[in-house]
């Protein structure tokens, strides 16, 4: 018997959940909690196999709570279920380490299907996300590249125009001539693929080489 337990803040869809899952002989729904503090609280006292996890709640939600529990020992198999079909959230948790994602307007047959993946150690995602995120991951890879083929020099410069530095004051705060802060951008821009500041600042921001916050 697969022990599973539903973590989303709406009861209507906690109950609608239990109701397909139960069509599965074999599948139990053991627990429901509304947040993820509500989880963490439950989890002291009840031992599911899978965890299905909503990302939108309040209090605590599901990223917060994915941090939370993936360190954790025998901590159950986690499938986020959610309406995110921005590649970016898909990214993010499968970066941290969580076992599935997928859509809530999936079939019953699908979710089923991603319940047993992830209790079987399979990691599962959602069919229609793969090819985005198979472009999406050799984009990534080509961009660390990029960045791998920096000089500590050059991504020195690179930090200090992405957080909208002029040449001048990158020459004073790194000690060396504005020529060769110029030369050294002209490097930089070749490796990286741009062609003016705002294109090398958004290049930082999405490899996450700078901050938004900083």
């Amino acid at each position: 018997m697969i022990r599973v337990m539903i973590v989303d803040d709406h009861r209507m869809v906690r109950e609608g959940l239990t109701s397909l899952i139960e069509f599965d002989d074999e599948i139990k729904v053991v627990e429901e909690a509304g947040d993820g503090s509500d989880c963490m609280h439950k989890l002291r006292s009840v031992k599911p196999d899978v965890l299905l996890l909503d990302i939108n709640m309040p209090d605590m939600d599901g990223i917060e709570t994915l941090k939370a529990l993936l360190p954790k020992k025998n901590r159950p198999r986690i499938l986020m279920l959610t309406v995110h079909n921005e590649i970016e959230y898909l990214i993010k948790v499968l970066d941290m380490g969580v076992d599935g994602y997928l859509l809530k307007d999936s079939s019953s047959k699908e979710l089923i299907r991603a319940i047993r993946f992830v209790y079987e150690g399979e990691r599962f995602i959602q069919p229609s996300l793969i090819p985005l995120l198979n472009s999406k991951l050799i984009a990534r890879d080509m961009d660390r590249e990029k960045i791998d083929s920096l000089t500590n020099r050059e991504m020195e410069i690179l930090k200090l125009v992405a957080l909208g530095h002029f040449n001048k004051d990158i020459a004073s705060i790194l000690s060396i001539t504005e020529r060769t802060v110029k030369n050294h951008l002209t490097s930089v821009f070749q490796k990286i693929d741009c062609s003016d500041r705002t294109q090398a600042a958004i290049f930082c921001i999405r490899n996450g080489v700078v901050s938004v916050h900083e």
